[in-house]
């Protein structure tokens, strides 16, 4: 199960994933944007230092062309058990995340998401094609290709200059 899949996309920008609210998002309209992808969870060890610095982070880059695409999952001991919407208003009122919270869904198993497919099968990790646990990012550049994969203990800030290398402002 740990092995690459292989997946027919190229690019991230190919995918259509659901809102917080249910409603299709065409992942093509963050064309031309640096993304760091984000499967979160709230009641993690990492959330409180995650949650903080990827706002941070969003708030010094977004000008710039970074987006943040964060998506609930509750794989890893069950620690993102709240409703998609619900996350939403976690980490918008706690953590004041302006960037897009989306559906919750699936990074391992037979039922992963397919953009989840598309980001593993672009950069194994640690543990493989396997997401290890919450806050794993994936840095992907304007056209929608993955640059770089960051474990859960990889903080956003600390990987503040590959993002403004991938914006071009390093």
């Amino acid at each position: 199960m740990g092995g690459n899949q292989s997946v027919p996309e190229k690019s991230i920008h190919e995918f259509t994933v659901k809102d917080a609210k249910g409603k299709d998002v065409d992942l093509s309209i963050y064309k031309g944007k640096v993304l760091l992808v984000v499967n979160v969870a709230s009641k993690c060890g990492f959330t409180d230092s995650n949650y903080t610095q990827l706002t941070e982070v969003y708030s010094k880059y977004k000008d710039k062309g970074l987006e943040i695409l964060a998506f609930p999952c509750n794989q890893f001991l069950h620690q993102e058990p709240a409703t998609s919407q619900e996350v939403q208003e976690f980490a918008c009122t706690r953590y004041k995340a302006e960037y897009p919270i989306f559906q919750k869904i699936r990074c391992n198993g037979s039922d992963t998401a397919p953009v989840y497919k598309f980001l593993k099968s672009s950069k194994t990790g640690f543990a493989g094609s396997r997401i290890k646990w919450n806050f794993t990012k994936f840095l992907l550049d304007g056209e929608g290709r993955v640059i770089q994969r960051y474990g859960s203990s990889i903080s956003p800030l600390s990987i503040e200059g590959d993002i403004k290398k991938a914006l071009g402002i390093a």
